[in-house]
């Protein structure tokens, strides 16, 4: 009989909790909602990730833990209802002044974490509003120390120092700042407009700095490639000139080897029989050609007293090769014997 009155107390006090209405636990502009207090049953059911403080006789005694809890409805009463999951705040827009004079609007969002119920509780009369009003001054104090500049380049550095500055406070309260995010950043329409003036002013510096490089790169490449155009004419010119001497050195080698050579054949058939006559033929034939020839260059003309004598011209130069032979044999013996002292003479030494 027992048994089932306290299932229906339970069954009627689950159903009237699961009634309760919310309200807002602080001000409108949080928008921080939480569970109503229940009511003091003996048999109480704690939602999951929730911590309900209990007072007996008007001092604390405990907080619930999530499941099925009982109480003396008499002696304890449930003060306070603290939420564990994290929560979300809008911090109001406010202004601020930068460290160059330059007032802006921002707004950001509070992210935070009950983790001690008991001072979430008895620490501070409203956690939430006390943290948001926290994060609102730290936040005109981090900005007056930085420029217009910096508040925008730096963003990241501002937030951190931000949770830093709450959490020294708040460690009191029971509550830990996770992280806080700056939403907007307003500032002044002629403090925007000379910004824009200042971006549009260094987008064309970087423009005209680029087109200047470009510039000075497309004339370094244009004087480099002329100065390997003349490095390689040059050197095909030196190229060529050497491959031309070389080629009239061969030629004059070749000129005078078939000279030489010439020579040879003629020398070997005056030696033999009727070389003087081959001889006496071909300078005849010499002879007429080089009349063949006469006031084709020049309107002068050099002729000898006997011109038409070709016999006394053909004599006269085979008397001259004949002296120039007999000369010729006479300075080979004498050379012959010089040799043969020169050679004397060094073996003696």
């Amino acid at each position: 009989m027992m048994l089932r009155t306290l299932c229906r107390t339970g069954g009627a006090l689950l159903q009237q909790t699961q009634r309760t209405v919310p309200r807002l636990w602080v001000t409108p502009a949080q928008q921080r909602w939480a569970s109503s207090l229940p009511m003091n049953t003996v048999v109480l059911f704690v939602p999951q990730q929730e911590a309900w403080v209990v007072e007996r006789m008007g001092r604390f005694h405990r907080i619930l833990e999530p499941g099925l809890n009982f109480l003396i409805p008499l002696l304890d009463r449930i003060r306070y209802v603290q939420s564990l999951k994290e929560i979300v705040i809008d911090v109001p827009e406010q202004s601020a002044v930068s460290l160059d004079n330059v007032t802006l609007q921002i707004d950001g969002v509070l992210y935070l974490k009950i983790l001690d119920p008991f001072k979430a509780s008895y620490g501070v009369e409203d956690p939430e509003y006390a943290v948001t009003q926290l994060a609102q001054t730290t936040m005109r104090s981090e900005l007056g120390k930085l420029t217009l500049d910096k508040v925008f380049r730096e963003r990241e550095s501002l937030n951190s120092n931000i949770v830093h500055a709450i959490n020294q406070a708040s460690d009191d309260w029971g509550i830990r700042c996770l992280r806080y995010e700056i939403k907007d950043i307003h500032v002044p329409p002629r403090v925007k407009e000379s910004m824009q003036m200042q971006v549009e002013a260094e987008r064309k510096k970087r423009a005209t700095v680029l087109e200047s490089e470009g510039t000075r790169e497309a004339a370094i490449n244009v004087a480099e490639g002329c100065k390997q155009a003349q490095i390689l004419a040059s050197e095909g010119e030196k190229t060529e000139r050497i491959n031309q001497a070389a080629g009239e050195a061969q030629a004059v080698v070749a000129k005078a080897e078939a000279k030489a050579k010439a020579i040879r054949v003629l020398s070997e058939a005056l030696t033999e029989q009727n070389g003087n006559a081959a001889a006496s033929l071909s300078v005849a034939e010499q002879y007429v050609s080089a009349f063949s020839k006469l006031a084709k260059e020049s309107n002068t003309i050099l002729l000898p007293s006997s011109t038409g004598d070709i016999s006394g011209m053909v004599t006269q130069a085979m008397t001259i090769y004949s002296t120039l032979a007999k000369t010729s044999q006479k300075a080979a013996p004498e050379a012959v014997k010089e040799k043969s002292e020169e050679v004397v003479n060094q073996s003696s030494q």
